[in-house]
């Protein structure tokens, strides 16, 4: 088992003395992954889940800029690692929100706050943007790059009420590599895991799936409209992402 300073599996998780919110996170995300009434969409991920390949880690309160370092720390550590931790593996960031951004925060400040934290979160790669991307993200084939990994950003919060796909009980962040989906991809059952994980998402959402739900590299998709999804169908029609490096 390889163990990375900072960052937690789920056995891990159990033998160290976390503090009471952060077993309080991991229990409430076991809930999630593990609920048999109520499957989560994502299959993927709940077969990483299962094979112990997720990794999760804890920053801060998402306004300060002490938490974007502790975010980057997080992904570089992962990035270095992460192709010997499975071929499901994601790396999971759980926020400690202040109680007034629990009680308060809509939606749509929370998705502002998403396009700050990445943003904010690229002044702090240590390598360049990967040349096997655009930078424009209004290209079809742009995604976020850190430390030289292309990366799906999957971000879910306390506020969403109608896409349970997307909520939280805390601001938190799934961060995948692409290589993860094109292992997956290439897999014979990929196509038949697809459409159960739309008909899952139909269940277990209280409204109709999203339209920007569609396939990478398709000329009519755009990642970054994928990053958040908002409780309804409405879409930014210009991504907010801009590079501070």
């Amino acid at each position: 088992m390889i163990i990375l300073n900072k960052l937690y599996n789920k056995d891990l998780a159990k033998q160290n003395s976390l503090d009471h919110w952060k077993q309080t996170i991991l229990e409430q995300f076991k809930e999630k992954m593990s609920n048999k009434e109520q499957s989560f969409p994502c299959i993927p991920a709940t077969i990483g889940y299962a094979l112990n390949q997720l990794r999760f880690g804890f920053v801060g309160d998402p306004t300060e800029e002490k938490t974007i370092q502790e975010l980057a720390e997080l992904l570089n550590i992962y990035s270095e690692h992460s192709r010997q931790l499975g071929k499901y593996t994601s790396l999971i960031v759980f926020y400690k929100i202040p109680e007034d951004m629990m009680e308060t925060y809509t939606v749509e400040q929370y998705e502002q706050l998403f396009w700050e934290q990445l943003s904010n979160l690229k002044a702090y790669d240590n390598e360049e943007w990967s040349s096997e991307i655009p930078t424009d993200p209004h290209h079809h084939m742009w995604e976020f790059s850190f430390h030289g990994e292309r990366y799906f950003m999957y971000c879910a919060t306390p506020s969403h009420l109608k896409r349970n796909s997307r909520s939280f009980p805390t601001f938190m962040l799934a961060i995948t590599p692409r290589w993860v989906f094109q292992n997956f991809n290439d897999s014979s059952h990929a196509e038949k895991i697809k459409q159960q994980v739309r008909k899952r998402i139909e269940n277990y959402d209280s409204v109709t799936i999203h339209p920007e739900l569609k396939r990478y590299g398709a000329d009519d998709n755009f990642e970054w409209k994928q990053y958040f999804l908002r409780d309804d169908n409405q879409t930014l029609s210009k991504c907010p992402f801009h590079s501070k490096k």
